[in-house]
């Protein structure tokens, strides 16, 4: 009978402590609340976006474009002409 008492007891509790959670978490109140922190962050950071300092770009004209056509005298091979012991 304790036994069964016990796990009563155990069941409630946890059930209830899933009802006060979900009847918290649902509420208008903790809707208001949330939407207003998104707001309050969103307005941190374009506040904080518009004090950034934005440095000019002084990377033009630092790639160097190289002709394929240099190297004409190496020799192409071919994967499986590799692993062919076959002699050109």
């Amino acid at each position: 009978m304790k036994k069964e008492l016990k796990y009563f007891f155990y069941v409630v509790s946890v059930l209830g402590f899933l009802i006060f959670i979900g009847s918290y978490y649902f509420s208008d109140k903790n809707k208001k609340n949330s939407y207003r922190s998104i707001k309050l962050y969103e307005n941190k950071i374009t506040n904080y976006n518009k004090n950034l300092i934005t440095l000019e770009s002084n990377t033009n004209e630092i790639i160097e474009y190289t002709e394929n056509n240099q190297n004409q005298n190496e020799k192409k091979y071919n994967f499986w002409k590799l692993l062919t012991n076959d002699k050109e």
